[in-house]
C-alpha cells in the first residue's frame, strides 16, 4: 500500500490559513474517531471568514471578513439523499472541415456558457450557477486519440458578474467587461489559437471555434474558463467539464468500462443560508481578493454528498479535483482495495495499491476500486474528515469480465541527459506588514513583463521549481506533458539572502503514482521540484501558472513562447 502521508507531503497547505486548516482537520478527525462532535463547521474561518460562527469556533483568518449573511451550515443537510448525477455525453451537431484544411471533416460541437439554476441538494432551493451546456459540470466530451474535433464556445453569459470582482487585479480593472470568458482544455495539446490564452476572451453574444487535434494518448482532460483576472470566479460559478480521450491500447486492457466507469468531479463551495453561492472577500472593500478559498460544502458531480448504487465488482473511477484551492486526500475504509492506474496524462506503467490519494487542484487520478467482497455494504469516499460520496453495494452477485492487468504498458523515463537546458524558476509571495499575503509571483516577474522562457519546439528542458513560499503550489504548463524527476528540501532563508541553494536532505523520488506523464505538479513548500519537459506540439505563445486559482488570478501566471524548431 502506498500512503500519501509521507514526510514530504505533510506540508501541503501551510500558509497562515492553511496551517490552521490542517491543524483543525487533524483535530476534527481525532474528535470524530473519539465520538466527538467536531465536524465540518470547525473550518468556518477558512471558508468565508465568519467570526465565531459557532461558539468556541476558531479565530478567522485576518484577510477574510464576514459575509452579509451567515453561510449555510453543512451539518443541517441530510447526508447521502441525492443520487450521483453523471455528466451527459456531448453530441456532435455535424462534421465540418478544419479551417484551412478541406479534409478530413471532424465532429463539430456548439457549447454555450450561460446562467442556470440547479439543485445541489434535495433540501435546498435551486442555486444560480454559470454553466457550459446547461449543467455543472458541463457535458463530457468522449473522443478518440488521433481524431480531432471542433468546438464552438459561445458566450451567452450575463453582462454583469454575480460574484465579487477585485478591480485592482491585472486584467480585471474597472471598465473591463465582466461577462468575459475564454475556454482552456487543460492537458490538451492544442495549437496556440485554440489553447484559451487568458486575454483572448469573448463577450456575451460572441463565440469562438477551437480545434483540438487530440494527437495524444488516452487520458482524462478537463475544460474550464481561463479569463484573466476572474478565472477563479468563473470556475467557482461552475464553468468546467470533462474531456476524455480514448485509444486502442487502453481498450485492449479490458479495464472496467461503460456503466462501470464513473467520472467524479470534486469541488468545494460555500452557500448562503438561502442556498446561493457565497464567495469570501477580504476586509478591504476596495481589494476583495483573498489568497485561498476553502468551501464548507463538498460537491461530487454537482451534488452535495450524493450516493451511488454499485454492483459487487470492479469499477473504474476517473477523478478530478476541480476545487479553487483545496487539496483532497481521498480514502475509503480499510479493507476496500483501491489501485491507481493513471494520472493527469494517462496510464501508469503498472497499478499502484493506494490507501490515500492526494490530489491538488487540477490533478486527476484514474482508480480501480473492487467492491466484490463487500456485498450489501455502504462505503464512504472521504477526504480526511469530510464525507464526499457513499457507495451502496448491492447484495446480488455480479459478473465481472473486466481485468486489472499487472502491467499497463511501457513508459520510458526521460534521461536527464536529453535536456538541452535547465531553468531555475522561483515561486514567490509578497506579504503585508502583518504577514497577510498580497500576491504571488513566478520568478519574481509579473504577467505583463517580457517573456523570459522561450524553449524551442522539439527540445527537452529541465525546470527547477524553487518554492520560497509556505504553500504547496500545483504548477501547470499549457501544451506539454512532463515527468517529475525529484523533490528536495532546501534552506529558503539562505537562498533569499545569499542566492545559493543549500539542500537540507536527499533527493526524494516521485511517489509511485506520480511516475506517469503529468501536466500539473505539486511543488511543496521550501522544496525544489524538478520536472523534465519535452516541448512537442506547436510553436507559439502559451502560459504556465499555479492552479490555486486565487494565486493564478493575482499574478502567479506567466506567458512562455515555444520557438519554431
Amino acid at each position: 500500500m502506498l500512503s500519501f502521508f509521507a514526510a514530504h507531503d505533510l506540508n501541503v497547505t501551510t500558509s497562515s490559513t492553511r496551517r490552521r486548516f490542517l491543524r483543525l482537520s487533524a483535530a476534527a478527525a481525532a474528535a470524530a474517531a473519539a465520538g466527538g462532535t467536531i465536524a465540518h463547521r470547525s473550518f468556518a474561518h477558512t471558508m468565508a471568514g465568519v467570526p465565531g460562527a459557532k461558539a468556541g469556533g476558531p479565530v478567522p483568518a485576518p484577510e477574510a471578513r464576514a459575509p452579509a449573511f451567515p453561510n449555510l451550515d453543512p451539518n443541517t443537510l441530510a447526508r447521502f439523499v441525492d443520487p450521483l448525477p453523471l455528466p451527459a455525453v456531448a453530441q456532435a451537431a455535424e462534421r465540418r472541415a478544419i479551417p484551412g484544411k478541406p479534409a478530413p471533416r471532424v465532429p463539430y460541437y456548439r457549447v454555450a456558457a450561460r446562467a442556470i439554476t440547479s439543485k445541489l441538494h434535495r433540501d435546498l432551493p435551486p442555486t444560480t450557477l454559470w454553466s457550459y451546456g446547461g449543467t455543472v459540470p458541463g457535458p463530457m466530451f468522449e473522443t478518440q486519440s488521433g481524431e480531432g474535433l471542433l468546438i464552438e464556445w459561445a458566450n451567452e453569459l450575463p453582462s454583469r458578474h454575480f460574484l465579487p470582482i477585485d478591480h485592482t487585479l491585472h486584467g480585471a480593472e474597472e471598465g473591463v467587461p465582466e461577462g468575459r470568458s475564454v475556454v482552456h482544455l487543460h492537458g490538451g495539446k492544442a495549437p496556440p489559437e485554440s489553447d484559451g490564452y487568458p486575454e483572448d476572451w469573448t463577450l456575451p453574444g460572441q463565440s469562438r471555434t477551437y480545434h483540438y487535434p487530440n494527437e495524444q494518448a488516452a487520458a482524462l482532460l478537463w475544460y474550464h474558463d481561463h479569463a484573466m483576472g476572474i478565472n477563479r470566479l468563473n470556475i467557482y460559478a461552475g464553468l468546467f467539464g470533462l474531456h476524455v480521450i480514448r485509444d486502442g491500447h487502453e481498450r485492449a486492457l479490458r479495464l472496467p468500462a461503460g456503466k462501470y466507469e464513473i467520472p467524479l468531479v470534486i469541488c468545494d463551495r460555500d452557500l448562503s443560508a438561502d442556498g446561493q453561492l457565497s464567495y469570501p472577500v477580504s476586509a478591504d472593500p476596495a481589494r476583495p481578493w483573498v489568497p485561498e478559498v476553502f468551501g464548507e460544502l463538498h460537491l461530487v458531480n454537482g451534488k452535495i454528498r450524493p450516493f451511488l448504487d454499485v454492483e459487487p465488482r470492479k469499477y473504474r473511477l476517473r477523478v478530478l479535483n476541480a476545487a479553487n484551492g483545496r487539496f483532497y486526500r481521498l480514502s475509503v475504509p480499510p479493507g476496500v482495495m483501491v489501485h491507481q492506474i493513471g494520472t493527469d496524462q494517462g496510464l501508469l506503467p503498472a497499478p499502484v495499491a493506494v490507501a490515500h490519494v492526494l490530489l491538488a487542484p487540477a490533478e486527476r487520478a484514474d482508480l480501480v476500486i473492487d467492491f466484490t467482497p463487500h456485498k450489501g455494504s455502504r462505503i464512504v469516499l472521504s477526504s480526511d474528515s469530510f464525507e464526499l460520496l457513499q457507495f451502496r453495494v448491492s447484495e446480488a452477485a455480479a459478473a465481472d469480465p473486466s481485468e486489472l492487468p499487472s502491467s499497463l504498458g511501457a513508459l520510458a523515463r526521460i534521461e536527464e541527459s536529453a535536456a538541452v537546458q535547465t531553468r531555475r524558476l522561483t515561486l514567490d509571495e509578497s506579504q503585508s506588514p502583518v504577514a497577510e499575503s498580497t500576491g504571488m509571483l513566478l520568478n519574481k516577474t509579473r504577467w505583463h513583463m517580457p517573456v523570459t522562457e522561450s524553449p524551442r519546439l522539439g527540445s527537452t528542458e529541465i525546470w527547477e521549481l524553487v518554492n520560497l513560499t509556505d504553500d504547496t503550489h500545483p504548477i501547470h504548463l499549457h501544451l506539454v506533458r512532463f515527468q517529475i524527476l525529484d523533490r528536495r528540501r532546501f534552506d529558503a532563508f539562505q537562498y533569499m539572502t545569499a542566492g545559493t541553494l543549500r539542500y537540507l536532505g536527499p533527493m526524494m523520488a516521485p511517489d509511485a503514482n506520480e511516475m506517469g506523464w503529468k501536466d500539473t505538479v505539486r511543488v511543496n513548500a521550501k522544496t525544489v521540484t524538478r520536472i523534465i519537459v519535452p516541448f512537442v506540439g506547436y510553436a507559439g505563445r502559451y502560459v504556465w501558472h499555479c492552479h490555486v486559482l486565487e494565486h493564478e488570478d493575482n499574478e502567479m501566471m506567466r506567458p512562455y513562447d515555444v520557438l519554431p524548431a
